[in-house]
C-alpha cells in the first residue's frame, strides 16, 4: 500500500540505532515506482516528532539537481561538457596546473569528480555562503592538485561550485533561479529549496553536533557561490518523488515522464559509472554524474547520494531495475545516516525476488539452444545459424569428438524436443526432463548458459549470438559437470 505506516524492516533498523544516540531526530521512507510505501520518524523537534513533511538539510544530495540542470543545457546546446572551465569562469585562467602538460579541467571532469582537486569534505561544507566576487578571489589566489586532471576520482566540492557558476552563466540567470524554476517547480518538488523559510507543513530541522552527552544547535548557512554543493532543504516526500523521477529512466512504462525537464536518456547517462571509485561501499562502483553507482552481485545497480553538512546527515538510495528506493535524514554532524538506509534497502531487495538481476533470452538464442541441442545430441547437420568463426576456430569434427566424450561423462543425456519432452527413443543414454536442470542464466540476451541432467552428472552448455541480424551462434561450448 503506498504510504503505509504499517510495521516495516526499515523502522526496525532505525530502532536498533536509536539506541546509538546518533542524532535528536530521524525520518526515514521507502519508495518504488508507485509512490512512497512506508514512513518513519524517531526522536523530537523541540518537543514534537518530525514527519514526512519536515525539512532537513539534503546536502550533497544537492548534487544530483546540479548535474540535473547541467545536462539540461548540455542537451539543449548550451554547454558543451569537454570545453574547458575557463570558457564559462575566467578567472580560472589564473589557476597554475600540476604539470606543464595537464589539460585546463572540462566541465565533464568537474561533473565526474575528477578534476585533480583535492576532496575537500571539512572545508567545502563551511563555504556555502561564499559570494561570486569570493570564488573568484579563491581562483586567483591559486589552488592545489592531487593528481593531473582528468585521470583519478576525488570527491570535489569545488568542482560542483564551479558547475554552479557554469550553470548561471550558461542559462543567463542566477544557479538557485534555475533550480527552482527548471527542475524544482516542473517537478512539483514545493518542499524542497535553498533557504529556511522553504514550505514544509512539519517545519525545518535545526542540526546540531555533539557535545558531551547533550547536543549543541548549529546556526545555517545561507545561499552563495557554493550552493550548487549542497544548498537544498527537503522532506523526506518530496526527495522520494526526486528519486523515484531519476529512477523512472529505467522503467519501460514511465515514457515522457517530465521529458521537458530532462530526457530519460540524460537521466540514465546520470547513473552510469563515469569514473571508477575504488573501495566504494561493499561493492564495486563510481561516480555517474551527480550520483554514485553500485554494482551488488545479486540485483545489479544501486544509484545513490549521502549528504553531510553541518548538523545534518542524509541519503538516498535505489535499485534502478525495479526503481524500489530507501531515504533517511538525521540532524547531527557525521551522523552517517547511509549506514541504516543501505541496510534497509539491502533488507528490501532480499525479500523481492523481482530485483534479482535477470536477463531475458532473444526469441532467437532460445531458438538457437534448440538447434545446439539437435547438433551435439542428436543427428542434426550444422546449418547457417552457425557462425563462419566456429569451424575456424575449432573445427567441427574434433568439437563433435569433444562432446561425445562430454557426454559419456555425464552417463548420457537424452534430447529434448521442441515440447520439452523427452522422445520415446533415448538418443544419449539416460533420459532426461527440463525440471532436471538447473535454471537457465542469461548475462545478455545474446548469451545463455543451459544445463541438461544425465546419469552421474550435467551437462553444460553455453552459447553467444553474433551482433549481426539474424544473429548466429558465435560461441558454442560444452562440458561435463560431474559428481566427486
Amino acid at each position: 500500500m503506498t504510504g503505509s505506516t504499517r510495521a516495516s524492516g526499515i523502522d526496525a533498523v532505525f530502532a536498533a540505532r536509536e539506541t546509538e544516540r546518533k542524532a535528536p531526530s530521524a525520518v526515514w521512507a521507502t519508495f518504488d515506482r508507485d509512490g512512497v510505501t512506508h514512513r518513519g520518524a524517531s526522536g523530537t523537534l523541540d518537543g514534537r516528532r518530525p514527519g514526512p513533511d519536515t525539512a532537513y538539510r539534503i546536502a550533497s544530495c544537492t548534487k544530483s539537481f546540479t548535474a540535473t540542470a547541467l545536462l539540461a543545457l548540455r542537451d539543449a546546446g548550451e554547454v558543451d561538457l569537454d570545453a574547458p572551465v575557463t570558457d564559462w569562469v575566467p578567472a580560472f585562467r589564473e589557476v597554475a596546473l600540476p604539470t606543464a602538460d595537464s589539460p585546463v579541467p572540462t566541465i565533464r571532469m568537474l561533473a565526474t569528480m575528477s578534476a585533480g582537486f583535492p576532496t575537500d569534505d571539512p572545508w567545502g561544507d563551511r563555504q556555502e555562503s561564499l559570494t561570486d566576487a569570493g570564488l573568484d578571489a579563491v581562483l586567483r589566489r591559486g589552488l592545489t592538485f592531487d593528481s593531473v586532471p582528468g585521470t583519478t576520482f576525488a570527491y570535489s566540492n569545488l568542482g560542483y561550485a564551479l558547475l554552479g557558476r557554469v550553470i548561471a552563466e550558461a542559462a543567463g540567470r542566477a544557479y538557485r533561479e534555475v533550480i527552482e524554476r527548471d527542475v524544482l517547480e516542473p517537478l512539483g518538488l514545493a518542499s524542497t529549496g535553498f533557504t529556511t523559510d522553504v514550505d514544509a507543513a512539519g517545519g525545518l530541522a535545526v542540526g546540531h553536533r555533539r557535545v558531551g552527552d547533550g547536543w549543541e544547535p548549529l546556526p545555517f548557512s545561507g545561499p552563495g557561490a557554493f550552493s550548487s554543493i549542497g544548498g537544498l532543504f527537503s522532506t523526506t516526500d518530496d526527495l522520494a518523488r526526486w528519486a523515484r523521477w531519476l529512477g523512472s529512466a529505467f522503467d519501460p512504462e514511465a515514457e515522457g515522464d517530465h521529458e521537458g525537464v530532462l530526457s530519460r536518456a540524460s537521466r540514465r547517462e546520470m547513473q552510469q559509472i563515469q569514473r571508477f571509485v575504488p573501495g566504494l561501499g561493499a561493492h564495486p562502483g563510481g561516480y555517474g554524474l551527480g550520483l554514485f553507482v553500485e554494482h551488488h552481485p545479486d540485483h545489479g545497480a544501486i544509484v545513490s547520494h549521502s549528504g553531510g553538512y553541518p548538523g545534518f546527515s542524509a541519503h538516498m538510495r535505489w535499485h534502478a531495475a525495479t526503481g524500489v528506493g530507501a531515504i533517511g535524514f538525521e540532524n547531527a554532524t557525521y551522523a552517517q545516516v547511509s549506514v541504516p538506509v543501505t541496510l534497509a534497502l539491502d533488507g528490501l531487495l532480499a525479500e523481492t525476488a523481482s530485483s534479482r538481476v535477470a536477463t531475458a533470452p532473444w526469441p532467437e538464442t532460445l531458438a538457437a539452444r534448440d538447434a545446439v541441442e539437435g547438433l551435439v545430441l542428436g543427428d542434426d547437420e550444422p546449418g547457417d545459424w552457425l557462425a563462419e568463426n566456429i569451424e575456424l576456430d575449432v573445427p567441427l569434427g574434433r568439437r563433435r569428438r569433444q562432446w561425445a566424450e562430454a557426454v559419456a561423462a555425464v552417463g548420457g543425456i537424452a534430447r529434448i524436443d521442441a515440447a520439452g519432452d523427452a522422445p520415446a527413443e533415448d538418443r544419449g543414454g539416460a533420459r532426461g526432463t527440463v525440471a532436471d536442470a538447473p535454471v537457465d542464466e542469461s548475462k545478455a540476451p545474446s548469451h545463455l548458459v543451459w544445463r541438461r541432467a544425465g546419469r552421474r552428472g550435467l551437462l553444460r552448455f553455453e552459447i553467444r549470438l553474433t551482433p549481426e541480424s539474424p544473429p548466429r551462434v558465435q560461441t558454442l561450448t560444452v562440458r561435463a559437470e560431474t559428481a566427486h
